[in-house]
């Protein structure tokens, strides 16, 4: 409690008024007549008596009504937290957060109970609205004043996988307050993670008339283990124990000693056991792993030592296959282009593809159909057959690398593009005359993002028109040198010089061996991707030949993932849960795709509270400093009621005080 005006507290001096009415005012001394006082010894006379209090209940009354008056002038007040002031047709939004990180322990079961507390306490009229949200935000209500229907709302909110972004609620929020046109409560129900936090603070910026209120769920850093990584092998070829490399995570805890586990096709394959430092990570490796063939369901796990289990497993898919076969052709048997190839395929220790080695002669009843992708290697003249077979190939989804050299400038096309070969240019090895690489287009599926191809020198070039072709690389005279021509469904990729090491010394080089890795996944469409994919994640479903073809696909829980429409109409998938995929596609290309949450949502650590403050007050409605919880401190004045006790006080002294009056005058009678 306070005092507007303490100063007016001094008038508690006014008390002593009923201790003189009591005491001193009552003490009156009566004459008597008497005679002569001579015979009588003068002394002092007791006053004790006259000094003691009568009428007790007269008295308090008299004091307490003294003391009620000093009070109300002082004018009291007490602080009262109330509900925060209404404005004209808010709206309150209860988003509730449904990410990974939600699962621990009862924290969303917490996050529900606290959302109907506030519906139960709406009024009549007042409107609000239930949003879930994670990486996205989900609309589980209409605005509404349907408690029924808001709790409802809020009860089909499931925890999921994905990963806090409070900035995309905010956009939300900035495109719901323009749409309404209304102001917006926000209440905000999360373990207000600090890995949700965008990394551009602006991203979190509201819109004037929305009020933040946020209500922090078991916000506090807990000790959690995740598996937060593993690096195993899309695809293996041979039957060789292939290795798998997992990264075990500590956030919050102490040192300590964990069990990890190495499952394929949920049969436990290896167990190991890892030392895990303070906040720190440590490294576990597999050689143990045999793989069979068909597609396979891999998993590392960690024993389970905290709140939440969902993050204790990494899953991963390995897909065994025997390789697909390549055709080389080339001039004669035993070319250098030959050698360099399959030495650069070899050295890339990928055996995805078997090279099937052909001379010009010996393909003119060859079906290619049949292959991954055809090589042309620096041939004269090839049969009129079996180059028409080549065009048909790549219209239906084939691919061809051409490499051009010495045998090509008789010639005056390219093979199967049609494109102009104009001439060769050539420059002697003698006097460092050469050419080098002056542009390469990192973004082409053949060429490394960091790969320069610094160093390679290029004596001879057949410079071919390009036409519509997409040019990935070019020399110091502008030539080009890399060609990527599509035909109908399929491409051909022409090199604008040979793979031996007479029109080049790219063969001796670092950079060859991923030119020709990157090139033979590319033509032989051999998905180069990772082994498991993130929660949030697409997947293409079917190329542009494929449409109308149903596609189907089971989610984690052996569900079909796509309604009979999406089936045949939807380009791709977007990834909403951890575990694994299956996608079976018309033309035989099936997949199984391993899908993990991500490991940001591992770390329990809560934003600070000066955090919060400041996305408050990025809006000019914010609800300002104690009303964190929705609620706000206000002086609540007890003036009336102090008057209303004095006024009650004086009609009681004014009654009781008349009855001891009587009471006196009948004694003086």
């Amino acid at each position: 409690m306070g005092f507007l005006t303490p100063w007016f507290l001094a008038g508690a001096v006014a008390l002593g008024l009923p201790v003189w009415l009591h005491l001193l005012r009552k003490h009156k001394t009566t004459p008597l007549p008497f005679g002569s006082l001579m015979f009588f010894e003068k002394r002092t006379q007791s006053s004790i008596k006259h000094r003691r209090l009568r009428y007790l209940l007269l008295f308090a009354l008299r004091s307490l009504l003294v003391a009620l008056l000093v009070l109300a002038f002082a004018h009291p007040y007490v602080r009262q937290t109330v509900l925060a002031s209404k404005r004209a047709g808010e709206v309150h939004i209860l988003a509730i957060d449904n990410s990974l990180s939600m699962r621990s322990g009862t924290r969303l079961q917490q996050a529900k109970t606290a959302a109907k507390a506030v519906i139960a306490g709406l009024g009549v009229g007042q409107r609000a609205q239930v949003l879930g949200f994670g990486s996205r935000v989900q609309v589980m209500s209409e605005v509404t004043d349907d408690h029924n229907s808001l709790n409802a709302g809020v009860d089909a909110i499931e925890a999921g996988d994905t990963r806090t972004a409070f900035g995309e609620l905010s956009r939300s929020l900035r495109a719901t307050a323009q749409s309404l046109k209304l102001p917006l409560a926000l209440e905000l129900y999360s373990d207000m993670q600090q890995t949700g936090w965008p990394a551009n603070f602006n991203d979190l910026r509201l819109s004037a008339g929305v009020q933040l209120h946020p209500h922090p769920i078991d916000a506090k850093e807990i000790p959690n283990f995740t598996v937060e990584n593993v690096v195993a092998p899309r695809r293996v070829y041979d039957g060789k124990k292939t290795r798998v490399l997992a990264t075990i995570a500590g956030f919050g805890n102490k040192k300590a000693t964990r069990s990890v586990s190495l499952l394929l096709n949920g049969r436990v394959t290896e167990t190991k056991q890892v030392e895990v430092p303070e906040n720190g990570r440590a490294t576990v490796e597999f050689l143990s792993l045999e793989v069979p063939y068909g597609r396979n369901k891999g998993e590392v796990r960690v024993d389970m030592a905290d709140t939440l289990p969902a993050d204790d497993a990494f899953y991963f898919s390995v897909e065994r296959s025997d390789p697909r076969h390549a055709l080389f052709v080339q001039d004669a048997p035993g070319s250098r282009g030959l050698l360099y190839f399959k030495a650069a395929l070899e050295a890339s220790g990928q055996s995805a593809f078997a090279i099937d080695p052909a001379t010009v002669d010996q393909v003119t009843n060859v079906a290619p159909g049949k292959y991954a992708f055809v090589v042309l290697s620096d041939v004269g003249a090839v049969p009129p057959a079996f180059e028409n077979s080549l065009r048909d190939y790549v219209r239906t989804g084939g691919s061809v690398l051409i490499a051009l050299g010495h045998l090509s400038v008789g010639r005056a096309k390219v093979p199967v593009t049609g494109d102009a070969i104009e001439s060769a240019r050539y420059a002697g090895r003698e006097g460092e005359r050469f050419q080098t690489t002056a542009w390469l287009d990192s973004s082409h599926p053949s060429i490394l993002k960091d790969d320069k191809w610094e160093g390679v020198k290029f004596y001879q070039a057949i410079h071919v028109t390009p036409g519509t072709a997409r040019i990935a690389a070019r020399l110091s005279d502008q030539t080009p040198l890399l060609l990527d021509q599509q035909l109908g469904e399929g491409h051909v990729l022409v090199f604008a010089s040979s793979f031996d090491n007479v029109a080049n010394d790219f063969p001796i080089h670092a950079s060859f061996v991923p030119f020709i890795e990157q090139t033979a996944r590319y033509l032989g469409r051999l998905d180069a991707g990772p082994a498991s994919v993130l929660v949030g994640a697409f997947e293409e479903l079917r190329d542009s030949k494929e449409k109308g073809a149903a596609v189907d696909v089971l989610d984690p829980k052996g569900e079909r993932a796509l309604g009979l429409e999406e089936a045949t109409k939807a380009q791709n998938i977007q990834f909403n849960m951890a575990g694994f995929y299956d996608i079976r596609r018309p033309n035989g290309r099936n997949e199984l795709v391993a899908v993990n949450a991500d490991r940001h949502e591992s770390d329990l650590t809560p934003a600070s509270p000066d955090n919060l403050a400041l996305w408050q007050n990025t809006a000019q409605g914010n609800a300002g400093e104690g009303s964190a919880a929705g609620d706000e401190s206000k002086p609540v004045s007890l003036w009336w009621y102090v008057m209303l006790a004095a006024l009650l006080l004086a009609v009681a002294e004014s009654v009781l005080g008349n009855q001891h009056l009587s009471v006196d005058q009948e004694a003086a009678g």
